[in-house]
């Protein structure tokens, strides 16, 4: 660890225009999300929502005596390791990104912590990477990996909460193939049967499929009140729900996070209603403060947008207590800048933060989704839980 840290310092001064005066004059923050794949309908607005924190640290002048932060997107595809580990090996060595915002799904986000992040010293801020194999304790990731998003074990009591109290006791659920689906899928069986609940079929389905007429035929044998479709909206998830209502095999679903953005109303109107959902939200104040603050520039609202916003304000304040970009000194400060003791901080306040660190007070940056950050750095967790009226996404609760 030592000897990774000097070497990281090394190559801090090699560079030369990272640090004039010991003052960073550019700060690069690489956002590595599936902009093409299953999930490319949700990361348009997730890295505008990144993007919209950095330029308001821009504008303030404040980081690190003036640094101006600059945005390199790159392509994690979502579900191809290897794509997304090249991609974050040149934002790493070509483009000297100071930290990672991302990456997006759960399998190419442990190929680039393990194989990228770990071995150069990058601290990642994932803000939608669920899956429970992700609850990395320091000595596995060096204290370099959090997420602004909770872990699916939460999710899959809350997927029990919201069902049992719909009188949902017997389900069938399929899942995409891979870490994800498969970790979320086996959290929420844990938790319906400890509930009380019947598990009649748990299938894994592939992504990228014509027909899946076979996969619900399965499903459909196995019966149950309602299908769970732990899957992608831009992807197989989709093509099991067509297949499910074209052979009449299930009427209602219930959707875990991958599956709820626009396209799911585009896809299904009201030929899904009554189904039901949940993805990490939150109607706090800051919710609503950064809904506010984007003034429709793009959706405030998209499962995991809040939560890029919340990423990338996190790593910038964790820099500015720090007083550096260097990942090894910031990453000891991303939970002291989640959490109490401090000034409660909300989207649109960065500059204060700032201030505020700047001066050697304390914050407590609550941003857009309620941000507690808890364990080795993940969310604590909260849910909007949704039902669909009418062919539209529409929300039931927030838990």
């Amino acid at each position: 660890m030592k000897k990774l840290m000097m070497a990281t310092a090394a190559t801090a001064l090699m560079a030369g225009s990272a640090y004039a005066d010991g003052h960073a004059t550019e700060v690069k923050i690489g956002v590595i999300l599936g902009f093409t794949g299953p999930i490319e309908s949700l990361t348009p607005s997730m890295a505008d929502g990144a993007e919209l924190a950095m330029k308001e640290v821009t504008d303030s002048g404040l980081l690190l005596d003036g640094a101006t932060v600059t945005s390199v997107r790159a392509d994690s595809t979502c579900i191809d390791a290897g794509a997304a580990t090249a991609a974050a090996e040149r934002l790493v060595t070509s483009d000297q990104v100071d930290g990672i915002m991302g990456a997006d799904c759960s399998g190419v986000t442990g190929a680039i912590l393990n194989n990228v992040a770990v071995a150069n010293g990058v601290v990642m801020i994932s803000p939608s990477a669920t899956s429970p194999g992700l609850s990395h304790n320091d000595n596995e990731d060096n204290g370099l990996f959090f997420r602004t998003a909770p872990s699916d074990a939460r999710q899959g009591v809350v997927m029990t909460q919201v069902l049992m109290e719909e009188g949902i006791e017997t389900v069938a659920v399929t899942y995409t193939n891979n870490d994800y689906g498969k970790g979320l899928a086996d959290a929420f069986q844990a938790a319906f049967e400890e509930a009380g609940g019947t598990v009649t079929i748990n299938a894994a389905h592939e992504d990228g499929k014509a027909d899946y007429s076979a996969e619900v035929g399965a499903l459909a044998s196995a019966g149950g009140d309602r299908l769970v479709v732990a899957g992608y909206v831009d992807q197989g998830g989709s093509g099991i729900v067509r297949a499910a209502l074209d052979s009449g095999a299930f009427d209602t679903f219930h959707f875990p996070d991958g599956m709820i953005s626009d396209k799911l109303e585009e896809n299904f109107g009201d030929e899904i209603d009554g189904s039901t959902g949940q993805h990490p939200g939150t109607n706090s104040e800051g919710a609503s403060i950064f809904a506010t603050l984007v003034d429709g520039a793009f959706d405030a609202t998209s499962p995991f947008t809040p939560e890029s916003y919340d990423a990338a304000a996190l790593m910038m304040l964790a820099m500015q207590a720090a007083g550096s970009k260097d990942s090894n000194d910031y990453k000891e400060h991303v939970m002291d800048v989640a959490n109490a003791p401090g000034e409660q901080i909300f989207p649109g306040e960065l500059a204060k933060a700032l201030q505020i660190l700047k001066d050697g007070g304390d914050i407590d940056y609550v941003g857009a989704t309620a941000v507690e950050l808890i364990g080795a750095g993940e969310s604590a967790g909260n849910y909007r839980q949704i039902v669909v009226e009418g062919g539209e996404i529409t929300t039931a609760k927030f838990r």
